[in-house]
């Protein structure tokens, strides 16, 4: 078995933080399945609230894991869409469910 590298215990902690931001998680996975405008997210999401999505959004165009793109029409067009930064993510994501069903991980809610 691989031994675990204890340098990494602060980098997978910053990565956890930015991920358990309310709608960080829903709003990549969303945007994984397809480039997206503002009120489809916000319905897909279901009870999102307007500044809640919109500061979001932000958060993640800060770090380059989507991207947003403004159209010349009238009223203008907003499209979000995931970077390829942001479409890695989907590789870990797969890796967490994996062992989720391997481990068989019982979740208790408290």
């Amino acid at each position: 078995m691989k031994e675990f590298d204890v340098s990494c215990i602060e980098t997978i902690s910053e990565v956890l933080q930015f991920l358990s931001g309310k709608w960080t998680f829903l709003v990549i996975t969303e945007l994984l399945k397809e480039p997206q405008r503002f009120n489809q997210l916000r319905r897909n999401l279901g009870n999102v609230n307007t500044k809640g999505l919109t500061d979001t959004l932000r958060n993640l165009e800060e770090h380059q894991m989507i991207r947003r793109e403004v159209f010349p029409t009238v009223p203008v067009t907003v499209e979000y869409s995931i970077t390829d930064k942001g479409k890695a993510f989907s590789d870990i994501f797969t890796e967490i469910n994996r062992w989720k069903k391997e481990w068989d991980l019982k979740l208790v809610t408290h």
